[in-house]
């Protein structure tokens, strides 16, 4: 069986346009939320939202995402190493839907495929690009998608973007659900009162060729992805899915949960899902092994969140440095989880990054850094 790694990273954020500068800001505790007076019907709300003087005005682009994608990918990408056996991933849970706003245009302007085959030929991919929309557990499961099309000899190399924009259909949908927190969120904590949401792009390079890889980078050593069926938004009360996840993901990288270092988890800052995370921990054993949750920093990026943390949280591991839960002050879950709330010096060798979603989808990656 072929191994898989991570030997490049990048995204944007309201933090900023690379990962040096986004960790940089995460360590003097800046956040990309702030109060927006109004979009589309809804008033006086809490996001992180891109600003315009981040997008590039050397990319020519017709939409902001499509801008943000290509000026998120172009710094990892060799075109020397594009050939028919790299495959191109994009991970999103609602792309360009911002299309759809305009009422003149035409609806295949909003299809996910529309916009991942844009900007595969703005780079010159010659495979059909692979969309990978599972809810917001896309942009990690996008990473267990690569790897198993490498290990299944479909491909040699993969490029992996995510990218989620805050839409006026974005946000109407979680303010019907009566999910959207009146401040910025704190995931974990006794005060918290549901998600903020956010927009960002990530881009990782996925390889099987050893000669590429170097100390800090990363092995994709195990993962798994299990729906468990519970309701179209809540997750699992007992935390079965994200704990079978986790579980297939141990078993396949042929660790114990306690050799696990540091968990960068979902952490949506919503009743249900913060509780369901802290009890899938504790059955696992993995109460005691800091955890954080990154959106505090960045608000919920739906399908690109799981791809952006987890570049972030590699990050955290080539520093060997711990990334504080923003927002959380005191527990506000029934199971005691080791929330980190110092940016303490660690020897981070392993990394468990989880996600769950609507629809009961769960994914959970293990990563192991190269010395």
């Amino acid at each position: 069986m072929k191994r898989c790694y991570i030997t490049k990273t990048n995204c944007i954020t309201p933090l900023g346009s690379s990962v040096v500068t986004n960790w940089e800001a995460m360590q003097a505790g800046n956040s990309g939320i702030k109060k927006h007076t109004q979009m589309g019907m809804l008033r006086d709300f809490y996001a992180s939202i891109i600003p315009a003087d981040l997008l590039q005005e050397s990319v020519e682009s017709s939409s902001k995402m499509e801008k943000l994608l290509i000026q998120v990918l172009e710094p990892i990408l060799d075109t020397t190493k594009i050939n028919a056996r790299t495959a191109f991933v994009f991970s999103t849970t609602k792309g360009d839907i911002v299309q759809l706003e305009d009422k003149s245009a035409n609806i295949e302007k909003a299809h996910l495929s529309t916009l991942a085959k844009k900007v595969a030929r703005h780079f010159g991919f010659s495979s059909e690009p692979i969309v990978v929309s599972n809810a917001c557990v896309s942009g990690i499961l996008a990473i267990s998608v690569a790897k198993r099309l490498i290990q299944g000899g479909l491909y040699d190399n993969a490029y992996v973007i995510a990218g989620d924009e805050v839409t006026e259909f974005v946000l109407s949908g979680f303010n019907s659900f009566q999910a959207m927190s009146d401040a910025p969120c704190k995931p974990y904590d006794v005060h918290r009162t549901g998600v903020t949401l956010g927009e960002a792009v990530a881009a990782v390079y996925v390889t099987s060729n050893e000669e590429e890889v170097q100390p800090n980078d990363f092995e994709i050593l195990g993962e798994g992805a299990v729906n468990d069926a519970n309701h179209i938004s809540g997750p699992s009360r007992t935390g079965e899915g994200l704990f079978r996840s986790i579980q297939s993901a141990l078993k396949e990288a042929n660790l114990e949960s306690d050799t696990i270092d540091t968990i960068s988890a979902h952490g949506t800052a919503t009743p249900y899902n913060d509780e369901m995370e802290a009890i899938a921990f504790n059955r696992l054993g993995l109460q005691n092994t800091p955890v954080n949750s990154m959106k505090g920093y960045f608000g919920h990026t739906l399908g690109a969140s799981g791809l952006l943390e987890t570049v972030l949280a590699l990050e955290s591991a080539k520093r060997n440095q711990l990334i504080v839960s923003k927002g959380y002050e005191s527990c506000g879950v029934s199971q005691p989880i080791h929330v980190i709330t110092q940016a303490d010096g660690l020897e981070i060798n392993t990394v468990l990054k989880t996600a769950s979603g609507f629809g009961g989808c769960n994914t959970a990656v293990v990563f192991k850094k190269i010395q």
